[in-house]
């Protein structure tokens, strides 16, 4: 006869072994007789994907070494393994020996991403002569504040300060 428990429908269920896993009872105990709780294993990964995946960067040492390594790689398959070893494509390895021809320092440094501005000279040199216009007006102004105070105060001190008028053309 085998071990059976009833439970409250009076429908008999076999008994568990101990150390099994399994579902509770229906009846809504725990499985196991001690009320003990199931330790859940916290390598889990976590399912969860980024919004948004980070742009991997490489930097231009790194590029360096890399082609350098894979000019070195006279083997059959040492190539891909060089490719798998370091988590990249053959497509980074193209890019990067075509980045190298068109010149060590320039071909291998980031590029900005984007649309490409192009500037006039006379549009840069306009920009350069309107800002150092405003700053010149500012220390203008800054001036012509300082001299309005020494005026005040002499004028207060009983020795005025006579007004005169330069003339902007010549100093």
């Amino acid at each position: 006869m085998s071990k059976t428990k009833s439970d409250a429908s009076g429908l008999e269920a076999p008994e568990r072994r101990e150390g099994e896993h399994s579902e509770p009872d229906r009846s809504g105990g725990a499985s196991n007789p001690e009320g003990a709780l199931r330790v859940v294993p916290a390598a889990v990964p976590d399912p969860e994907v980024a919004a948004k995946p980070a742009r991997r960067r490489f930097a231009a040492d790194y590029k360096r070494s890399i082609v350098a390594e894979a000019d070195a790689c006279q083997d059959a398959g040492a190539m891909g393994a060089l490719l798998r070893r370091e988590g990249l494509y053959s497509s980074h390895l193209s890019a990067w020996r075509r980045q190298a021809k068109q010149g060590e320092l320039a071909g291998l440094t980031p590029k900005k991403r984007g649309r490409k501005t192009t500037v006039s000279p006379l549009v840069e040199e306009n920009r350069k002569l309107v800002a150092a216009n405003a700053r010149l007006k500012k220390r203008l102004g800054n001036a012509e504040l300082i001299i309005d105070v020494q005026k005040k105060l002499a004028a207060l001190l009983g020795r005025p300060i006579p007004n005169t008028k330069f003339d902007e053309g010549n100093e």
